[in-house]
């Protein structure tokens, strides 16, 4: 059984969108498909940057 399985169907575009976006704002060169040629700092900066965006739209939501 596969744990990458959307609950939601649209969900893995907007999350790909999102991830992509997030490259962009730290300046990650993201390529639609696989992306293994990142170095473990590049990777770690979007998934950072995508967690920071999350948190920060949890806390607006909760004003």
């Amino acid at each position: 059984m596969s744990s990458n399985k959307s609950v939601v169907p649209n969900a893995r575009e907007a999350l790909n969108k999102f991830k992509m976006e997030a490259a962009n704002e730290v300046g990650v060169n993201l390529k639609q498909g696989y992306n293994g040629d990142l170095t473990s700092k590049q990777a770690g900066s979007v998934g950072g940057q995508m967690v920071k965006k999350m948190i920060e739209s949890y806390e607006n939501g909760m004003k």
